[in-house]
């Protein structure tokens, strides 16, 4: 009976509580009372795996989802908070699977690949000299001869098939003995089958024997599930880059002034950190003293070197350069920055999308569907022949040669690659069905500020400004991610202000109260309440600053376009996607970005509701929509898209809600985030048509008796590895788009403008 090793001997007495316990410490809260428990199971290893576990979890009281990732070996729960977890280690352990809690060293515990390079080994090297005893048998020995040479190979064949079978018959047993079927059942029924007809072929001194066949069958099976194995693992080189750059450990500051070296999975928030130069930065953290360059090519994509001090915020993984900093932990390891974008990488890859349903209900098909095709087969030749040999060998071909691997493969291994293509250009993918719904989008809507632009407004009309209105402005915009806020605390004179409460309004601004006093920062029309007239002001009055309805100050800001923008635009544009943005900000500021982007529609003032409310419309006309903003009055809008994405600056809940993340600051990342999905939706259609091609031509062929096992393995193991050669062809796309700098375009502009 398989165990399930926590990393550590788990107790005898009291082993389920502690059990609970570390299946709670090791658990993260993702949602109001949803925890998510990852689990590494190093035996997953096909579609049945993926079924029967995901099935067995499923039912389980308290489980809200349970989702297996077949590249990574590892499954993900959610679960409702109860006074006790569900047992979802026993209910994996019950079904024969050996699982660990997921920890940074069952990587390590993993040795699957070094076991099935050893069984190739041993089975390769037994094939060989088979085959050199079978040469002289072929050549004519007599019959003493003929048969010393068979007992030698039976000699031979008899350990290896015991060492190098047993990665088929292990996991075939566990299943049979549950009342369930995988596709190594067949597998190890054919393996066995050749290899009791060669025996008893002997014993009866029989002309022919098929040694040679039953371990070269089992040499090219292990031929197929290696390079499977080693092919998902090389897919995978972006997330295990990541894992290397996670420190393990740091220098804490304990409260009595002496420092402790911990463990990175230790640090918590709040911590005082003493991070040297040359060490990443173990968690997100904020600078509290010192200064320093940091390499921040992980999170920005940049070479250049980012100089940073007090006040700075420090993304996990980005590596100090130069001098040392005390920084304070804003957050444990499992919730950093890096951790975050492991969990997207792998998020991705285990996404159900719609093709991979489809491969996930064929496959669960399989094992019913051949046994009744060998069966038959086994049956028709025997009532046609009466030829026992001759029967079997053929229902062996058949349970051998129509293993559903190909179409097992054909959606998981381009999901893997296009995963990681995108991230290799800075854009994490929450899900491998997004990356499909990516690839269906008819239309595209901006939002302006953020997203268009760089977001790094500046205050244009500050010596038109009262220096105290400023420091009212700036100590309310302080406690804003939107860039005007942003801005404004950047300009505003350090002047200490109070204020009892602020609050943020998504689409409208910011309130601040102070004693009897209500401020207001935000749109005129929000702010002022309609105590000035909006036609009195000037034009380019939008953002405003209000005490108790009464205008104090206008402010008006430069904001540049995003890097890429007009490049990322134009190549939309070309592909024959609609386009339009849809922003809160004023029409004079909007009309001009689109005028210069040669964007043909734009909707100005509008709210949150009207910005979901326009993605609803190019629902009703049939059109999917990609959504691409950034603000905490984007999130509605960006979940209620066909696809969404926000670049890596946005609000945590614009990007918690988008389905692409782009970390770099070029918008080029839009075109290329739909080249990879489209790119990947055609090669898992080809996977899709060669795997299905691969069983209707293998099926007849071998049912008819064309085929021996040896050659039904040779080909089902090369159907596999034309599937996933064929995933590995999507192309590592360009990180900016050739488009020429004369091109001009002839814009017709589409105003609505809407009014609060």
């Amino acid at each position: 009976m398989s165990c399930c090793t926590l990393g550590a001997v788990m107790p005898t007495d009291g082993g389920n509580a502690h059990r609970g316990e570390e299946v709670l410490l090791t658990s993260r809260l993702v949602d109001r009372e949803i925890y998510q428990t990852d689990l590494s199971v190093p035996d997953i290893h096909c579609g049945g795996c993926i079924q029967n576990i995901e099935k067995a979890l499923h039912r389980l009281e308290g489980v809200e989802q349970a989702r297996v990732n077949l590249s990574t070996r590892r499954v993900s729960i959610r679960w409702r908070a109860a006074t006790q977890p569900p047992a979802m280690i026993e209910t994996v352990q019950d079904l024969g699977y050996t699982c660990y809690l997921d920890d940074p060293a069952a990587g390590e515990k993993d040795r699957t690949a070094s076991e099935l390079l050893r069984a190739l080994a041993v089975a390769g090297f037994a094939a060989s000299n088979i085959m050199l005893l079978s040469v002289s048998i072929w050549s004519g020995a007599d019959v003493s001869t003929r048969d010393l040479f068979h007992w030698l190979s039976a000699i031979i064949a008899l350990p290896a098939l015991a060492y190098s079978g047993r990665v088929f018959f292990r996991s075939a047993w566990k299943s049979l003995r549950r009342g369930q079927t995988n596709m190594d059942v067949p597998i190890s029924l054919g393996v066995l089958l050749a290899f009791g007809m060669s025996l008893y072929d002997t014993l009866h001194h029989g002309h022919h024997a098929y040694f040679d066949a039953s371990i070269s069958l089992l040499f090219f099976l292990l031929i197929g599930r290696t390079l499977d194995y080693m092919m998902r693992d090389k897919a995978r080189v972006a997330v295990k880059g990541l894992a290397r750059l996670s420190s393990r450990g740091a220098v804490v500051a304990q409260a009595d002034g002496f420092r402790l070296y911990l463990p990175v999975t230790e640090i918590q928030p709040g911590m005082t950190i003493w991070l040297a130069a040359g060490e990443r930065v173990p968690v997100d953290a904020r600078v509290e003293d010192g200064r320093s360059d940091l390499d921040v090519s992980l999170v920005s994509g940049e070479g250049a070197p980012q100089a940073v001090g007090p006040g700075c915020v420090l993304r996990a993984g980005t590596l100090n350069l130069t001098g040392p900093l005390t920084v304070t932990a804003l957050a444990a390891a499992k919730d950093s920055f890096l951790a975050e974008m492991v969990r997207l990488m792998e998020a991705a890859e285990s996404g159900r999308s719609g093709y991979r349903r489809v491969a996930d209900r064929a496959a669960r098909l399989y094992a019913p569907v051949v046994h009744l095709a060998a069966f038959l087969s086994f049956v028709g030749w025997m009532m046609a022949t009466g030829d026992l040999h001759r029967a079997i060998t053929i229902a062996v071909a058949v349970l051998i040669i129509t293993c559903p691997c190909a179409l097992g493969l054909a959606v998981p291994m381009v999901q893997v690659v296009a995963a990681r293509r995108l991230f290799e250009n800075g854009i994490m993918v929450k899900d491998g069905s997004a990356m499909e719904r990516l690839a269906e989008i008819g239309a595209v809507i901006f939002d302006k500020t953020g997203t268009l632009t760089s977001g790094n407004a500046s205050l244009a009309n500050r010596v038109e400004i009262d220096p105290a209105h400023l420091a009212i402005a700036g100590a309310i915009g302080s406690r804003s991610r939107h860039p005007y806020s942003r801005a404004l605390a950047a300009t505003a004179c350090e002047t200490p202000t109070h204020f009892d409460e602020i609050t943020e309004h998504p689409g409208l601004g910011l309130e601040a109260a102070s004693g009897p006093s209500s401020y207001r920062l935000g749109r005129h029309e929000w702010a002022v309440a309609g105590t000035t007239p909006y036609d009195m002001m000037r034009d380019d009055a939008g953002t405003v600053l209000s005490k108790n309805g009464r205008l104090l100050a206008a402010f008006q800001f430069d904001d540049a376009l995003r890097p890429g923008a007009r490049l990322a635009v134009a190549a939309l544009r070309r592909s024959g996607l609609a386009l339009e943005i849809v922003s809160g900000d004023r029409p004079e500021p909007v009309k001009r970005i689109a005028a210069e982007l040669g964007i043909p529609a734009y909707r100005a003032g509008v709210l949150p509701g009207d910005k979901t409310s326009r993605v609803a419309d190019y629902r009703k006309s049939g059109r999917k929509v990609l959504m691409v903003g950034d603000g905490l009055n984007d999130a509605p809008a960006l979940a209620a898209a066909h696809a969404s994405m926000a670049p890596g600056s946005a609000a945590d809940i614009g990007r918690n809600a988008a389905d692409f993340v782009f970390l770099r600051d070029g918008l080029e990342a839009v075109p290329l985030a739909i080249a990879v999905s489209r790119q990947a939706r055609r090669l898992v259609q080809q996977n899709f048509g060669l795997a299905i091609a691969y069983n209707v031509v293998a099926l007849p062929v071998a049912v008819m008796g064309y085929v021996t096992p040896l050659v039904a393995a040779l080909a089902m193991s090369l159907s596999s590895i034309i599937v996933v050669a064929n995933a590995l062809r999507l192309k590592a796309v360009k990180k900016s788009v050739n488009i020429s700098p004369r091109e001009t375009v002839n814009v017709t502009m589409v105003t609505t403008e809407v009014s609060a």
